[in-house]
């Protein structure tokens, strides 16, 4: 089953916690092995000297992961985080983040998934995460 767009955002919006769902993040692509989602620039995310914040941008491309593995399993199963390592390269401010997560490696009962984190409008990655999930359904 090939999931759109809409079902990443039902996907968000039914399986994570309040304060994922107050970052306003939207699902702006789905493919086989990959999504993409958009975390909406809010001077409520920015940190002191005006760049969005460091745990803003990795909630977002923890969120992505999940997401991403969904639309490579043909649907959400309840997973959790193992190990998430993120590199920042540069500050984003007043923009939105793009947040684009691919699923390197899907087995059983581990994903391997690699992410990159642009402003809107630059293809320059600003950070770039690495996470590995345990599948638990």
């Amino acid at each position: 089953m090939t999931l759109q767009p809409s079902d990443g955002d039902e996907i968000l919006r039914d399986n994570f916690a309040p304060w994922v769902q107050d970052l306003g993040l939207l699902v702006e692509e789905l493919g086989e092995r990959h999504a993409v989602l958009r975390l909406p620039w809010s001077d409520r995310l920015a940190r002191e000297g005006g760049g969005m914040s460091g745990q803003a941008m990795m909630a977002a491309a923890d969120t992505a992961t999940v997401i991403a593995i969904s639309a490579a399993r043909g649907g959400f199963v309840p997973m959790t985080t193992v190990q998430q390592s993120t590199t920042f390269q540069r500050p984003i401010v007043g923009k939105d983040v793009l947040v684009e997560a691919h699923v390197t490696k899907l087995g059983r009962s581990l994903a391997f998934a690699s992410i990159t984190l642009t402003a809107d409008g630059d293809p320059s990655p600003a950070a770039q995460a690495a996470t590995v999930y345990a599948i638990l359904g």
